[in-house]
């Protein structure tokens, strides 16, 4: 048969332990990539001589492919004494390439702040600390939601990559369960259907987390 509903219904327990690994390592990531990138964005203008030095470092991340990063993490960095494991390896790797694009999304955001804020927060002696946590950054977050978003998504279908160095997330359980039984159609479409359902619960998420954000701002 072209479809075995007793062997869907077999695999699908497997595949649900493998999945909980891949929102894992997209929770992880993503929360390393906005970290990271906003404590960049904010390093560049709170420094101003570290923006060369930052920008050179993320058009590097950017312009290198994610596979290659996560290899050179995994297989290179035991050279230097660095020994990671895959999962630790691919988390860290997906979410510095991340860091680089959302670094220039909280760059924009930042740029879009009214010059009159940081002259307001310059008169009023407050240090930069309390201007970027209480003034600048409450501005810059709401309007970018959306960008951030969308770098979530992508970041989520990008995990199937963590593969490539053994890592037991849903794609690489679902080719072992193909390998081992000949049967790759069931296997490898539940794969599709449930990056299709989290990527629309995720979207779906993303705009309700930004209507939240455009009320609060209105009041």
């Amino acid at each position: 048969m072209m479809w075995d509903w007793s062997f869907t219904l077999e695999i699908l327990p497997v595949l649900a332990r493998a999945a909980v690994i891949t929102i894992e390592a997209t929770l992880l990531g993503f929360a390393l990539a906005a970290s990271l990138g906003l404590a960049l964005a904010v390093l560049r203008i709170a420094v101003p001589w570290t923006g060369t030095a930052i920008s050179v470092l993320v058009e590097l991340i950017r312009s290198t492919p994610l596979l290659i990063q996560i290899f050179f993490l995994f297989f290179v960095f035991p050279k230097f004494g660095v020994v990671l494991d895959a999962f630790t390896a691919g988390v860290l790797a997906i979410g510095v390439h991340y860091a680089a694009y959302c670094s220039e999304v909280y760059r924009a955001g930042f740029e879009n702040v009214p010059r009159g804020q940081w002259e307001a927060s310059i008169a009023l002696n407050l240090s930069q600390w309390t201007t970027f946590r209480d003034i600048i950054i409450p501005q810059v977050i709401p309007p970018i939601v959306p960008a951030l978003g969308n770098y979530l998504v992508a970041l989520f279908k990008e995990t199937p990559l963590l593969s490539a160095i053994a890592v037991l997330e849903l794609m690489q359980t679902a080719k072992i369960i193909g390998s081992e039984t000949f049967r790759y159609t069931e296997p490898i479409t539940l794969v599709g259907l449930f990056f299709l359902a989290m990527s629309l619960v995720s979207a779906a998420f993303i705009r309700a987390f930004e209507r939240l954000l455009i009320r609060r701002t209105m009041r």
